[in-house]
């Protein structure tokens, strides 16, 4: 029983626990993976999401595939459920899937591991073995949330917003780098909340500059920021560093007044206009990516087609959009759910054809230019690499052409050659 495989669904959040409890258990002496495809693991251990209904549904999916196979006397033979969805319904799916060992809440790490092994340092965070491409890590600068945004169950599955010290986090950034990682990915629930708890001000932008000055990074990356309060330093910081990318993640949600007020967002349409407009004074070359929530409780088609008048004049370089999920304890679970489910689907198929036509609009304006390009992998005749302008896994990607042999995780000037509604085709200069 000293082989594990760690099944991770959800966000990158997720992924950086996983990749905690897969250190300590490797300083344990056990063999680790990350979802093995061959299952020869004794124990499976399933970091869940439980953010949405459609995360839910593939993490409960996923927990039954593994008691399929444990049931026929295949591996694994011990089934190990972790992470949000576990933290709110431990009991109910305890008592529906009785092939699960053991249930473990987001903040029972070291319960988890003890199960597994006697060996468990106390600060959780203290071992960690990275299962992203060695170029590139993700660092966990908090946990938590203390926003009240009306839809989102976080606050209650993950708790108050906790920041983790600058200093810890910048020794933690030059150990990823020494190991190899070229790009950081800074992420939280709320990465523009960071450093109230600790220290009473927002110190994202403190933090950004050490990472820049301190570390070897080549790329840094901003990822889940807040309009709301918005820390006007940042904007600044990214301007001073030529290693922190000139790409901003901030989930907008929605443009119309009366929808935002409904969310509990904190912000206007007004004041998200105008921080868009700061962004582009300041940072006219930054890549913004968004989120929207379509099909909002008693959003009116007039609420809709404000959206996508906003998407249209936004030109947005990265768009993603998801269907209202009603989630139980949350205050927007009162209002109902009055969207019908084929209406949020028509919703959200046109926001998506509208971002389509505006990001081949966007990918054509770069052919014929030049950029520096980070290399992901070897995919059929293509390397596939990012422009500083890309997060992975989630936005554009450069396909490569060429006769050399290059290497993963490295950096290449290309030439932009032909352009597609998510990708560019590219030859090297």
């Amino acid at each position: 029983m000293n082989k594990v495989n760690i099944v991770t669904l959800g966000c990158s959040k997720n992924t950086v626990d996983s990749e905690n409890i897969a250190g300590h258990l490797r300083d344990a002496g056990f063999t680790v993976k990350f979802d093995d495809p061959k299952n020869t693991a004794d124990i499976v251990i399933i970091n869940t999401c439980g953010f949405i209904g459609d995360a839910k549904e593939e993490s409960i999916n996923t927990i039954l595939e593994y008691a399929e196979l444990k049931r026929r006397k295949k591996n694994p033979k011990k089934i190990i459920v972790c992470g949000c969805l576990s933290q709110r319904y431990a009991e109910e799916l305890a008592n529906e899937i009785p092939e699960v060992d053991a249930f473990y809440g987001v903040h029972e790490w070291d319960k988890l591991i003890k199960t597994i092994s006697n060996e468990y340092n106390n600060d959780f965070t203290a071992s960690r073995l990275v299962s992203t491409p060695k170029h590139y890590a993700f660092l966990k600068i908090a946990e938590g949330c203390n926003r009240s945004c009306s839809y989102c169950a976080i606050p209650l599955i993950r708790g108050r917003f906790i920041s983790r010290p600058i200093d810890e986090l910048v020794e933690e950034a030059k150990h990823l780098v020494a190991d190899g990682a070229k790009e950081l990915l800074v992420i939280a629930q709320d990465t523009t909340y960071y450093g109230m708890d600790l220290y009473g001000k927002r110190c994202l932008g403190t933090l950004l500059e050490r990472l820049a000055t301190e570390t070897e990074a080549k790329w840094i990356r901003l990822h889940y920021t807040f309009p709301s309060s918005f820390p006007a330093d940042v904007v600044e910081v990214m301007k001073k560093y030529d290693n922190i990318c000139n790409y901003i993640d901030i989930p907008l949600q929605h443009i119309s007044t009366s929808i935002l007020g409904s969310m509990q967002r904190g912000i206007d349409k007004e004041g998200t206009l105008k921080l868009m407009q700061q962004f582009k004074d300041n940072l006219p070359d930054v890549a913004i990516r968004t989120a929207l929530i379509v099909g909002y409780p008693n959003e009116t088609e007039q609420d809709f087609e404000e959206l996508k008048d906003f998407v249209t004049s936004m030109r947005f370089d990265r768009l993603g959009v998801f269907q209202y999920s009603a989630e139980e304890g949350t205050p927007s679970f009162a209002l109902g759910d009055t969207v019908s489910d084929e209406e949020k689907q028509r919703r959200m198929d046109e926001i998506m054809y509208l971002q389509e036509r505006i990001s081949i609009e966007k990918n054509a304006e770069k052919v014929g230019k030049e950029y520096i390009v980070l290399v992901d992998r070897k995919e059929g005749d293509f390397w596939v690499g990012r422009t500083e302008y890309d997060s992975p896994e989630i936005d554009n990607e450069v396909l490569i052409q060429t006769d050399k042999r290059l290497k993963v995780g490295e950096f290449y000037k290309v030439e932009i050659t032909d352009a597609m509604e998510y990708d560019l085709m590219a030859r090297l200069v």
